[in-house]
């Protein structure tokens, strides 16, 4: 029984750690292991129990000392790995993505697709966003990626469908998740082509449909290219009456008033908040 339950408790510890940055898990790891070393030794036996009321103070002491020596072999290998496994996919992932960008470099049609979302992945986080890869192959409630940029969040679903067009129903789904998360927008990426119907459900409902063409513009070229690559993505949602921001000439997007006289009123904002914070009334 105790078998099992440290069994649980490592995997659990381990699948925490692999959807960590492989330098976090790798940071907790290290604090863990000190901080229940010191924990344990702090909480060593007492030698002697000299009275009946002392018995209680002991066996708390007994079982602090007992836990913290425990899980000083739980916790830190657990992150240990995780960061060893984060650090090791990233780096095939980064090898994978310099691959594509080679004439001779592998298609992405022919990618699976866990290679096909580590590389989309690896593709926002060269334009600023922190990533947290949802992985597995287990029902994702229609979101395989999140996105943080400032106080925003971002929701990604990924489907590399290599002759099919993405339906309506894919970016609806999307959409449905977005409103109960209070995500500040999402994507849906593929290696295909979508539908008239999903890109006309898409167009003012923040969502940003990346098919195969304005996939090869995310993956093209690294942030640290030049000031191009950090420009809004290319979509097949773009169209042109959408405003630049007045401020850094980014494309904004459609925001709803959260407080004020203009509650729940719709307006442009820059897709770059808080960075940017500039706006436009919506006409």
């Amino acid at each position: 029984m105790a078998r099992a339950r440290q069994s649980v408790t490592f995997t659990d510890l381990l699948e925490v750690a692999l959807r960590l940055p492989w330098k976090v898990s790798l940071g907790v790891a290290g604090i863990s292991l000190l901080a229940l070393h010191l924990l344990a030794a702090a909480f060593a036996p007492t030698p002697t129990v000299t009275t009946v009321a002392d018995m209680g103070g002991v066996v708390i002491h007994q079982a602090i000392h007992m836990g913290a020596f425990f899980f000083q072999f739980v916790v830190p290998p657990a992150f240990l790995i995780g960061a060893a496994v984060s650090y090791f996919k990233r780096s095939r992932t980064i090898c994978l993505l310099d691959n594509t960008r080679v004439a001779n470099g592998p298609a992405v049609a022919s990618l699976t697709w866990q290679q096909f979302e580590s590389l989309v992945a690896e593709g926002f986080r060269e334009r600023g966003f922190q990533v947290t890869e949802k992985g597995g192959a287990a029902p994702d409630g229609g979101v395989d990626l999140i996105l943080a940029r400032g106080q925003e969040r971002f929701l990604v679903q990924c489907k590399q469908w290599r002759a099919q067009q993405v339906p309506v129903t894919i970016v609806r789904e999307l959409y449905g998740v977005m409103a109960a998360q209070h995500a500040a927008g999402g994507y849906v990426v593929t290696s295909g082509r979508f539908t008239r119907d999903a890109i006309a459900f898409a167009a003012g409902r923040n969502i940003e449909l990346i098919d195969g063409n304005a996939l090869t513009a995310l993956l093209g070229e690294s942030e640290k290219s030049g000031a191009a690559s950090r420009r809004a993505l290319p979509t097949t949602t773009q169209v042109a009456s959408t405003p630049a921001c007045p401020r850094c000439q980014e494309p904004m997007v459609t925001r709803v008033a959260k407080r004020g006289a203009n509650l729940e009123s719709e307006f442009w904002g820059c897709r770059r908040y808080p960075k940017c914070k500039a706006t436009l009334a919506k006409i």
